[in-house]
């Protein structure tokens, strides 16, 4: 008997993105959590509130552990835009896997 399967690239993409999305929020459940800054420290942001190196490092480490756009931004006090911006570079830089930034 040959039964030929048909499937949809575009069903299997998506469903695929779901499960690495599920994965990645499965990780960031188990990872033993580590401490993060005072996310709201002055030193994160110029007074024109945007954020300075350290303020860009406090969000990678946010998207380290696993959290979304939504609570980087109301961690850090910015945009959901700023916050899914940002996530896009910390996936650009590498993700979990980026060179890390010391904190002073």
């Amino acid at each position: 008997m040959n039964v030929e399967t048909q499937y949809s690239p575009a069903l299997a993409l998506k469903l695929i993105d779901k499960i690495e999305g599920d994965l990645k929020q499965l990780r960031g459940l188990v990872q033993p959590q580590s401490s993060i800054p005072d996310p709201r420290d002055p030193r994160n942001k110029y007074p024109d509130h945007k954020l300075t190196p350290r303020g860009v490092e406090i969000c990678y480490m946010l998207f380290d552990q696993g959290a979304s756009p939504y609570r980087v931004a109301k961690e850090l006090d910015i945009s959901h835009g700023a916050a899914t911006y940002r996530q896009r570079s910390w996936q650009k830089a590498g993700g979990v896997n980026r060179e890390k930034m010391t904190l002073s």
